[in-house]
């Protein structure tokens, strides 16, 4: 591996973590207000909010997206802590499908029709529709479907660029070392952990593991591991859009940490045992590209099924970490999160009218009751509320 394959290995990261970007984006904006709407709405139980958790994280590609849109709800008082842990779980299934979707890129076969659900072929066509409709439609959403497929071509490119340029490391003694390195369960958790916060996206941290997986120097003993710290390090995008929210908001990234924190505590332990007791000889073998989605889809379904039932004692775990203050605002401040699903952002502002309403009210009859008869401390509590609704 020389200078121009690291050249070509950071090109194509780069196309890939902006493909992916684009087409997350592009797809958040094309499903529009109805989108965050069901996101909001469609958590009346357990199931739906899990459901619904999936599915869009499923379309916009994104579970740390669908993540800061549910720490934004929380915050504004649209949606429980209680209905957020559901949602969150849920996200953690719906992230998979992108590894599914880059595992096509591993297809080898000489049948026609099977080479035609390979990236590589379809990619094209997709590039040629999606730059037809981005520069010669005048309508918002077909502009919108343009950007999807060209930041879905974008992001197979830039994989099929990392998969060319590290395919000279197949050869290198040296990368073989690392990867056994990485065979220590701790080491590969901290390393997937690590790779994920830098680049804040699961999705795009195990499609860069599938890119080295192509090589055959990634065993399934190394890659398991890295993809349970990939499901730690993606809680770092929540926890930082969670700065300067309420306590429940913070608490619903805090959810979502909490949740892969112990997953993974729970699956290494499992992992450690069947290695040192068992040594299935699965460890040992090349990681392949499907392999990697149906390990990362195992490691988040079991995860969801471990603790789903434990749903309320999260709750009570995230609540003692972050204690209710011995004094809340009453009244929610508007979230400028809510600003790109107006009919939300109408509907929060319809709640702090009302409660502002409801504080005005009550400092009036209490200054009408202290004409009457003075009260120092009743005064305090007007001033308090004049301050509040201020």
């Amino acid at each position: 591996m020389d200078l121009f394959d690291v050249l070509n290995l950071i090109g194509g990261l780069c196309l890939f973590l902006f493909g992916m970007t684009l087409m997350g984006q592009a797809l958040e904006r094309r499903a529009g207000n109805k989108l965050k709407t069901l996101l909001g709405r469609m958590t009346t139980n357990r199931f739906a909010g899990l459901l619904t958790g999936l599915g869009v994280t499923a379309i916009i590609q994104s579970s740390s997206a669908t993540t800061v849109m549910v720490v934004g709800f929380v915050n504004s008082g649209l949606m429980t802590l209680r209905q957020s842990i559901n949602v969150i779980m849920g996200a953690n299934i719906g992230t998979t499908v992108t590894a599914w979707i880059l595992s096509l890129a591993g297809i080898e076969s000489s049948n026609f029709f099977i080479r035609l659900l390979k990236p590589s072929s379809f990619t094209p066509i997709l590039a040629l529709v999606g730059i037809i409709f981005f520069l010669m439609s005048k309508n918002s959403k077909r502009k919108d479907t343009g950007m999807i497929l060209l930041g879905f071509a974008t992001l197979m490119f830039g994989m099929e660029a990392m998969s060319g340029a590290v395919s000279g490391l197949r050869d290198m003694a040296e990368f073989q070392q690392l990867f056994l390195t990485f065979t220590n369960p701790i080491l590969g958790v901290f390393a997937g952990a690590v790779l994920t916060a830098i680049i804040q996206s699961s999705s795009a941290s195990v499609g860069i593991l599938q890119a080295l997986a192509s090589t055959g120097a990634v065993t399934y003993g190394a890659a398991i591991p890295i993809l349970m710290g990939q499901h730690i390090g993606t809680c770092v995008t929540a926890l930082l859009s969670s700065a300067g929210t309420n306590r429940n908001a913070r608490r619903a990234a805090l959810v979502h940490l909490s949740f892969n924190v112990i997953g993974a505590a729970v699956w290494l332990t499992v992992f450690y045992i069947i290695k040192t007791l068992f040594v299935p000889i699965l460890l040992s073998q090349s990681a392949s590209l499907i392999g990697i989605a149906v390990f990362h889809s195992i490691i988040s379904i079991a995860t969801v099924i471990l603790l789903f039932p434990f749903g309320g004692l999260l709750e009570k775990l995230v609540c003692r970490i972050i204690p209710d203050a011995k004094e809340t605002d009453k009244i929610q401040k508007l979230d400028e999160r809510l600003f790109g699903s107006p009919t939300l952002a109408l509907n929060q502002c319809r709640q702090v009218l009302v409660t502002m309403a409801s504080i005005a009210m009550d400092a009036f009859q209490k200054s009408v009751g202290c004409i009457l008869k003075y009260d120092e401390n009743t005064a305090k509590k007007i001033r308090q509320e004049e301050d509040d609704t201020d």
